[in-house]
């Protein structure tokens, strides 16, 4: 009975007990895109996700590295403009919407601009050179997803 008496006491409690909420359940969740791709339309695509997930209350970093790195100059190669159907959007011109209309942060990556043989000026208004040490931490911060192309 004395044992009956302390499993029914300890599952009063157990329910009493509300489940303590995680605290990354009340943040924004967060999106790290990671592009590389040099094909336009998988960029466009890479733009498009990061797009719905900001729209949807998401906050987005983008990293540009490699052939997608060209995403961000001043003058791209023709592909990074060239529109893409079935909206006739390009690569480039949906990214500048993400960091106009959105604020999204957008980085080349630490070792673009100098395998490049470019210097920063090279950029688009809105694209940095992106620090390893803080998009490390980015990539592992709580509530965060990433996105690789």
């Amino acid at each position: 009975m004395l044992k009956i008496l302390a499993t029914l006491a300890f599952s009063l409690l157990v329910v009493a007990v509300p489940a303590p909420t995680p605290a990354s359940a009340q943040e924004k969740p967060k999106l790290v895109t990671v592009l590389t791709a040099a094909e336009p339309e998988t960029q466009l695509m890479a733009m498009i996700l990061t797009m719905q997930a900001v729209q949807q209350g998401s906050s987005a970093h983008i990293l540009l590295c490699g052939p997608a790195g060209d995403l961000a100059l001043k003058s791209p190669p023709s592909t990074a403009l060239a529109l893409q159907k079935p909206k006739a959007m390009s690569p480039q011109g949906l990214m500048k919407t993400l960091i106009e209309k959105t604020g999204t942060k957008v980085e080349v990556c630490a070792l673009y601009l100098p395998n490049k043989g470019v210097g920063q000026e090279a950029l688009i208004e809105g694209v940095a050179p992106g620090k390893p040490e803080a998009m490390g931490a980015r990539l592992i911060a709580d509530n965060t997803r990433i996105l690789s192309f």
